[in-house]
């Protein structure tokens, strides 16, 4: 993977692949770019993938809770389209990436080009935001690789039909196995950011969702996600009824954007961006 610096001194990671459209790559809250390396072989040959790492995730440096919010990250965002010599970008953003994709409409919504939501939207869900407090910046309580893909193969809420070699692969993208049991791959104190945001009332995000308009926008929703409800989907394509989406069956959050679905709905948004 490459770095870069931003403007604060941080030291970023970041992989960029390919030629042709730029789209930048966004990952969930407390996870990095492998995010993408499900979706990143069947993407079409002429786009250029970049993913990056955010501050205190992946291969980035570590800067504390302060410092792993949404604006900061925005901001890196742009900061590394800077570095890369990129005016302009599409935002495939899950989760997380998606929130900052809707920020940078309603701030600089001349660098982008179009985006696509995962499983993400202006309102959020209180069963999703319960489990996210309740794992975020906390190691397992399995002790090795294989106990862990056993208990997400049998408990991960939402999802049907997957594989043991994905729960294998996903707990080795976000997992490190040491002598003392499974560790998270991102600093602990994400978890101290997200919990400063708890107890504060949810801010009206439909104004960043409306920043979006004029701008190829695609979602791609879990059937079953516990985070995105299919009232706020519906809500969000009455908006935008140039919107283009699908509700990934036998996914919840979130999808793995690798299913013929979620595929079918990128290649048709990425034909939109030309």
């Amino acid at each position: 993977m490459a770095e870069f610096t931003t403007t604060d001194g941080a030291r970023l990671a970041y992989r960029d692949e390919g030629t042709g459209l730029p789209i930048l790559a966004l990952s969930g809250l407390s996870r990095n770019g492998s995010d993408f390396d499900y979706v990143a072989p069947l993407l079409p040959d002429d786009v250029r993938l970049i993913r990056l790492d955010y501050r205190g995730r992946g291969k980035s440096e570590w800067t504390g809770a302060k410092t792993y919010t949404i604006p900061t990250e925005a901001g890196d965002a742009l900061a590394l389209l800077d570095h890369l010599g990129l005016e302009q970008a599409a935002i495939l953003g899950t989760s997380r990436g998606g929130l900052i994709a809707m920020a940078l409409a309603s701030f600089a919504k001349a660098r982008l080009t179009g985006v696509c939501l995962v499983d993400i939207g202006p309102e959020l869900a209180s069963a999703g935001l319960d489990a996210i407090k309740d794992y975020i910046g906390r190691n397992p309580p399995q002790k090795t690789y294989a106990e862990a893909m056993a208990m997400r193969s049998k408990l991960t809420e939402g999802f049907d039909g997957v594989p043991d070699t994905r729960w294998s692969e996903e707990v080795r993208k976000h997992y490190v196995e040491t002598p003392d049991g499974l560790r998270i791959n991102y600093d602990p104190a994400l978890r101290d950011a997200v919990l400063a945001t708890g107890d504060a009332p949810m801010p009206d995000l439909w104004p960043m969702f409306d920043a979006l308009a004029g701008l190829p926008l695609a979602l791609i929703r879990g059937a079953n996600s516990n985070l995105l409800a299919a009232s706020t989907a519906d809500e969000m394509a009455r908006r935008r009824p140039d919107m283009l989406r699908i509700d990934v069956p036998g996914r919840g959050h979130v999808p793995f954007l690798d299913e013929p679905e979620a595929i079918g709905t990128l290649t048709k948004w990425i034909e939109s961006l030309r």
